[in-house]
């Protein structure tokens, strides 16, 4: 049976005040509520938060690989036979996720698509393979795969089967695009995609020292491991609890490690905060599949990057590296 649970909560109603009230504007996209929460007397707020909903809207309508008009899409048919120009900005980002793939060894990766398909969690089906139908996936994941010609901007797979899938990055990748519009226009916001990704703008009501979020026990939807104040920083958390199925007694999560074709195990959840939503939308899944030890590692070398990981059986998260943006309370 494969089960979703929230894992992020924020409550803007907290933040009420003499002056005015909360406006919320949503849209389904990307298979998710996407939400603008901004302050009320904002002059620009609705126009803003319809752009930047907007903006997202687009994303989707090239990042998908659910429709065939998508530009991944169309990559995915071309780049194993014939090198194939990328659009600007999918090529930073394509360029940006191969960097993660390299710092992360390969626990992000952007190529796993098959193994997802393998396991069914691509249709929400979840199954368990066999050990060949798991190796013949593998064969073709792996970002080192990806062939890129920085001069003519095009992009060319090592062999055929290799495809592109965002779901690991996309999300947290529109909020910042989302970001820069309502920047343009309003001082202070919280934006969500699902119940994963969050990217504040300002610091909400600053009596209350920012954004409040509560991020939920995986195994328990009524307790909150810990509480977070958030002021210009971005905040993901992947978690076992948000998709699985149970098979000859063993629970298998939706987050695959895109090395050894196997369902992660070993960490509840991971959140990470930093100054980009796709950055920490990336690492909570690596961290997810990789643990406490790439989490110390990455943050060590990367300062503004705070992780917050709850591993199997724990009673309480660690709390690796630090970002001056965000206050922690964690909760017993």
């Amino acid at each position: 049976m494969l089960q979703r649970r929230q894992f992020l909560r924020f409550s803007p109603s907290r933040y009420l005040s003499s002056d005015g009230y909360w406006l919320h504007v949503s849209r389904a996209i990307m298979a998710c509520r996407f939400e603008v929460t901004i302050h009320r007397p904002e002059p620009a707020g609705m126009s803003v938060a319809n752009a930047a909903l907007d903006t997202a809207a687009r994303l989707e309508r090239q990042l998908t690989v659910f429709k065939d008009s998508s530009e991944v899409s169309y990559i995915n048919r071309s780049a194993a036979c014939h090198a194939t120009r990328v659009e600007q900005s999918l090529w930073e980002l394509l360029i940006f996720c191969s960097r993660l793939h390299r710092e992360t060894g390969g626990s992000f990766d952007i190529t796993s698509a098959p193994l997802s398909r393998c396991w069914g969690f691509l249709k929400r089906q979840g199954r368990a393979p066999e050990a060949n139908e798991i190796e013949e996936a593998l064969a073709a994941v792996g970002s080192d795969k990806l062939r890129f010609d920085h001069e003519t901007r095009t992009l060319r797979f090592e062999r055929p089967g290799v495809e592109l899938n965002f779901g690991s990055i996309g999300k947290g990748y529109a909020l910042d695009r989302m970001g820069g519009v309502i920047r343009r226009g309003v001082q202070t916001a919280l934006l969500s995609a699902g119940s994963s990704s969050l990217l504040a703008i300002g610091a909400g009501d600053r009596r209350q020292g920012g954004w409040k979020v509560g991020i939920r026990h995986p195994a328990d939807r009524n307790r909150r491991i810990a509480e977070l104040r958030l002021r210009d920083c971005a905040m993901s958390t992947s978690g076992s609890e948000e998709q699985f199925f149970e098979h000859e007694g063993k629970r298998y999560g939706h987050i695959i490690d895109p090395r050894s074709g196997q369902p992660a195990e070993g960490i509840a959840s991971a959140t990470v905060i930093a100054q980009s939503a796709a950055l920490t939308d990336a690492l909570a899944t690596a961290f997810y599949v990789s643990g406490v030890e790439l989490a110390e590692r990455y943050c060590a070398s990367n300062p503004g990057v705070m992780a917050i990981i709850l591993e199997s059986g724990a009673k309480r998260p660690v709390i690796i590296g630090a970002n001056d943006k965000c206050n922690v309370e964690i909760l017993s």
